[in-house]
């Protein structure tokens, strides 16, 4: 199930490199999750927290639309991006359900500039009989501010 697993995330990952957004929306499962807790509270919970990133599905489609549009100013032409994924463990604790982390390293390229994104994501994979699927997607940053990344425009 690992390798299944693993093929799974780094599938993720260059569909988000080749901003194939449309298709990596396809991934998540109907009552999906995306979040990325801001930095200085990587536990935070959204229901009591302030949240970088807090989509459902709606939310998450209305912003993959926005990103392959061109009044999406900050990735207007699109950065080039490069994600790492690594270290990833597999817990097949729960009926249909898996619990994976892994580590990723993020680079952006835009403009002249390089900024790196590192941290670690947590996902619940459903595991049914249409595959896996992102029930939630969780990426913890380990920077400790986000000034010298400037923002996160992109899909973590």
């Amino acid at each position: 199930m690992r390798h299944q697993v693993e093929e799974y995330l780094y599938a993720e990952a260059a569909l988000l490199d080749s901003w194939a957004l449309d298709d990596w929306l396809l991934l998540f499962d109907k009552d999906a999750k995306y979040e990325v807790p801001c930095n200085d509270a990587r536990d935070g919970d959204p229901a009591h927290d302030l949240m970088l990133i807090d989509d459902n599905l709606v939310r998450l489609a209305a912003r993959v639309t926005r990103l392959n549009s061109r009044r999406a100013h900050r990735e207007y032409p699109h950065s080039r991006t490069n994600h790492q994924v690594f270290n990833v463990r597999v817990d097949e604790g729960s009926v249909g359900e898996l619990a994976v982390t892994a580590s990723f390293t993020v680079w952006r390229f835009r403009s002249g500039r390089t900024n790196c994104y590192v941290g670690q994501y947590h996902y619940r994979l459903g595991n049914g009989a249409d595959g896996l699927r992102i029930r939630c997607k969780r990426a913890e940053l380990d920077l400790t501010d986000l000034r010298s990344v400037g923002d996160v425009a992109i899909i973590l």
